[in-house]
């Protein structure tokens, strides 16, 4: 049975209110101190109106309003494409990495059941790539996340390692070149796999090319020095008008426009820990979960051709985590 149209109404007035007051993922917490004290500015300005100061100037041509909101605008989109961008590179990244399971599985052949663990081995380390990819982007060690899909020894050249999710594309490659070697892999199988492994050397090199290369300086200092000025100067422009509400009217508009450029810091590095950055955990374990799927499949060719053989490779226990 269905939700009555009525119940279906509260809950979404119900949400929406939830919405209103959230601030985990909000930047209120951020920029409440500075529209705070614009707010406050704009009340002793008033107070000292009221108390027969000429304190009010027109200051509306100072700083143009259209101006700042071009610099606003543009400082918002910059962000939010670097912020897609991450998105889009990380979604490819996902894709590339189940085509790179699937093609390992199905094409490399089997000839001992110790083939089949290795090749278990190898698709874990494709999940341990996008990890150490994640944990580099945001300055973390290598930690337990990688332990329990890696052996201790490559486990311990990770830690010391300058770039391990390109260490882990290495150790994939050399996998791949062995099974070549002994017949277990065909030319045009490696090609199409080596193919996969370098479009995600470049997703690597894009995400460092985001996290290495920020707003210019110049211009974040410059578009937040403008803010401050047009902030402090609205209560000298507006307390002939607003009077005892110039306060509260400053800072709400102080709210507006510092909550605009607070955005725009915030998903300048689409790769952090923030409520409001890339949810790099959630798309890591996803991941995880389909890889770990295709290890329960039979990857045998002959298999799926002749459905009366009778195969009992070793399977081995799925990965903890996932």
């Amino acid at each position: 049975m269905g939700s009555s149209p009525l119940r279906t109404q509260e809950r979404n007035t119900w949400q929406w209110l939830q919405g209103i007051l959230r601030l985990q993922g909000s930047v209120i917490p951020n920029i409440l101190p500075r529209v705070l004290a614009c707010g406050f500015l704009g009340f002793v300005v008033s107070i000292l109106y009221r108390q027969g100061y000429q304190v009010s100037y027109p200051f509306a041509d100072v700083i143009p309003s259209i101006v700042l909101g071009l610099l606003l605008v543009f400082r918002t989109n910059t962000a939010y494409d670097r912020y897609w961008e991450g998105r889009k590179i990380w979604g490819n990244l996902m894709d590339t990495n189940r085509n790179i399971a699937r093609q390992i599985w199905v094409f490399v052949e089997e000839k001992s059941p110790q083939d089949h663990v290795h090749k278990v081995m190898v698709l874990r380390l494709v999940i341990a790539m996008a990890i150490a990819l994640k944990l580099k982007l945001r300055g973390q060690p290598i930690n337990e996340e990688i332990q329990e899909l890696l052996p201790d020894h490559q486990f311990q050249k990770l830690q010391v390692a300058n770039h391990p999710p390109l260490e882990i594309a290495f150790w994939i490659n050399d996998y791949l070149n062995q099974q070549a070697r002994r017949g277990c892999l065909g030319t045009y199988e490696l090609t199409s796999i080596s193919a996969l492994l370098a479009k995600q050397v470049e997703s690597m090199g894009a995400c460092d090319r985001i996290l290495k290369t920020p707003l210019p300086l110049a211009y974040a200092i410059h578009l937040r020095q403008l803010l401050t000025i047009y902030c402090m100067l609205l209560p000298f422009q507006w307390v002939s008008k607003w009077e005892l509400l110039t306060g509260p009217m400053v800072g709400l508009l102080s709210f507006t426009l510092l909550g605009i450029e607070e955005i725009g810091l915030e998903i300048e590095n689409p790769f952090g820990t923030d409520p409001n950055d890339l949810p790099l955990d959630a798309i890591c374990k996803l991941m995880g979960r389909d890889i770990e799927d295709t290890i329960v499949l039979n990857p045998t060719p002959c298999h799926w051709l002749h459905p009366s053989s009778n195969l009992d490779l070793p399977q081995p226990e799925p990965a903890p985590r996932f």
